[in-house]
């Protein structure tokens, strides 16, 4: 589930461990307590053979093991329970319509886990469990997907009601009529025009809104097609996933089915790449942490708030 460890420092836990504590004691406390010289000698040298000959030995690996083993499941325990409260923050935010589909998506890669579970076994089924963590990855992408669209989705329609491009389009011409005024050259030897100075200023001010306006169009352009991908996305992993499916269903074979798997999800590192590049959305472009096989494919439940308001689609 996660990459391979490299093996512990057994020396450098033995130093911070109980174990070191309790033998020194035993030695070195002991032949301190004793008062002898002959009794600090004998500890100093059995607390030296302990040292050199317990970090190595079965025993103490084994309890190192032990507990690095239960730090790891805390600290998994953990990655997985704060990402468990993100995706739930996550669907709630979503519109039914959303989460509908994301429920769908869930449905179908149950079924392709259902079919696997019948096609593979042994050393096929534990490649396929670990191809199934790919379907994970599909779903949390997706579900950044459906989340990015959404978002994308109510700022474009907070543009359209301020009619932008009309906005511009009225700027522009403004400025191209203050421009036209200020253009004729002031009559020689008159004096200055309080007035015209102050046109000038305003024409100063109209460029600069025009050029807020000229990169507010530029936003809305670029999210207008971030949008469009975003549902293009979408609808490929969908039809990607009910490919696998028909396979899944069809075969009944572990080792064609991750195979297919494989191909149908290469694509996933490209999608994420351009979800990592919208900089407007830098809160969702964690992966997937190491959470066991098919924790995707159930929604959690949703919170009270989501189920009582419902939202655009």
């Amino acid at each position: 589930m996660s990459d391979p460890q490299p093996a512990p420092a057994y020396r450098r836990l033995f130093w911070r461990s109980a174990e070191h504590l309790w033998f020194a004691l035993g030695t070195l406390g002991l032949g301190f307590a004793s008062g002898e010289p002959l009794g600090l000698l004998i500890g100093a040298a059995a607390y030296a053979l302990v040292h050199v000959y317990l970090p190595d030995s079965g025993w103490f690996r084994r309890r190192a093991d032990a507990r690095l083993a239960i730090t790891e499941q805390s600290a998994d325990a953990l990655r997985t329970a704060e990402f468990e409260t993100q995706r739930t923050q996550l669907l709630d935010q979503l519109s039914a319509e959303r989460r509908r589909r994301y429920q769908a998506l869930g449905a179908v890669c149950r079924d392709i886990s259902a079919a696997s579970a019948e096609a593979g076994s042994g050393e096929l089924a534990l490649s396929l469990d670990t191809r199934l963590r790919k379907l994970d990855e599909l779903l949390w992408t997706y579900l950044r997907l459906l989340t990015i669209e959404q978002s994308l989705e109510t700022y474009l329609e907070t543009e359209r009601r301020e009619q932008l491009a009309a906005t511009t389009t009225a700027a522009e011409e403004e400025v191209a009529a203050l421009d036209l005024e200020l253009s004729a050259s002031p009559v020689a030897g008159a004096p200055a025009d309080p007035a015209r100075e102050t046109r000038k200023k305003l024409l100063a001010s109209r460029r600069e809104r025009l050029a807020a306006l000229h990169q507010r169009l530029a936003r809305v352009a670029q999210a207008r097609a971030n949008n469009e991908l975003a549902r293009s996305e979408q609808e490929r992993l969908v039809e990607q996933a009910k490919l696998i499916r028909a396979d899944a269903v069809a075969h009944k074979n572990a080792e064609a089915l991750g195979a297919r798997i494989d191909l149908s999800i290469e694509h996933l590192a490209e999608t994420n790449r351009w979800l990592s590049d919208l900089a407007e959305f830098k809160d969702l472009t964690a992966q997937l942490p190491a959470v066991p096989a098919g924790s995707m494919f159930n929604p959690p439940p949703l919170s009270r708030a989501a189920n009582s308001v419902p939202q655009k689609s």
